[in-house]
């Protein structure tokens, strides 16, 4: 491992750990951040979905005693009480992970595909739409009234797994879309969160198998480098949630994506005029 990419493999675990559990794409961030230190694009959205491991980490750990009660929960698990008590977590993750990856896995191999045809210019303005997108989504979720539901249900599932599974695409936001389709489905601001980060853990570790099995290993990362990244994005993306876990009053996080999404736009422009 190079000292290059020894500092690349920090800020790209640094940026990973803390884009991870804002509503802003960290897909489409650390994809951007690695074709600008010089990833092949194709190479970069697969690097990007692996990394994801790193902040899996760290939800496993912040919502370890969650995760007990579910696991306690599934010897007594029964179809009728699926979406009972105890019961109604489990049911959230394994429906929903089960829809996100029949979304999700046909728009993987189409994402990556296109990533690997378009140049580097076109595929960072590319991000920077799809970043406004999520700017509008954010926004248009905040003029909701907020319900006090926190307990999922089978339509939930679904659909929260679905639009999850779209956010595989580099540019949208996998928390940011989840907790939005919450918020509309009258989930208060800290259930939704919680949900969404919770149904992470999985949709992560589908991603980053797949990605690993399509790329045949490491996608374009040594293993010493991935180590180093994987470590930092852990450790940032725990304190991460934990700080976001204890602010009241959500920052507008549509505003973030707007800024985002126009810089990465015009900057994609830029660089296609000049390559």
């Amino acid at each position: 491992m190079t000292r290059a990419e020894f500092i690349v493999a920090i800020l790209a675990g640094i940026v990973q750990g803390i884009v991870e559990w804002l509503p802003v794409s960290s897909q489409g961030n650390l994809s951007l951040f690695l074709t600008l230190a010089g990833t092949d694009p194709a190479n970069a959205v697969q690097l990007a979905l692996f990394l994801q491991v790193g902040t899996t980490l760290s939800a496993t750990l912040y919502y370890r005693d969650d995760i007990a009660t579910a696991l306690r929960a599934v010897p007594g698990w029964r179809p009728g009480t699926a979406y009972s008590g105890e019961n109604a977590i489990p049911s959230y993750v394994v429906v929903a992970s089960f829809m996100t990856g029949v979304v999700g896995i046909p728009l993987y191999l189409t994402a990556v595909d296109l990533a690997g045809r378009v140049s580097g210019g076109v595929f960072i303005a590319l991000i920077g739409v799809l970043l406004v997108l999520t700017g509008l989504l954010q926004l248009v979720s905040e003029s909701v009234s907020m319900g006090g539901r926190d307990a999922p249900t089978l339509l939930d599932s679904i659909l929260v797994g679905a639009v999850q599974g779209v956010a595989i695409l580099p540019g949208i936001s996998r928390s940011g879309t989840t907790t939005s389709a919450l918020l509309f489905r009258s989930y208060d601001p800290p259930a939704a969160f919680r949900l969404s980060f919770l149904l992470s853990i999985p949709a992560s570790l589908g991603a980053a198998a797949l990605t690993v099995t399509e790329a045949g290993g490491l996608p374009g990362i040594s293993p010493g480098a991935a180590l180093v990244a994987l470590g930092v994005s852990s450790v940032v993306g725990y304190w991460t949630i934990d700080a976001l876990m204890r602010v009241v009053d959500r920052v507008p996080f549509w505003v973030v994506c707007f800024g985002l999404g126009g810089l990465a736009i015009v900057g994609g422009g830029v660089i296609s005029a000049f390559v």
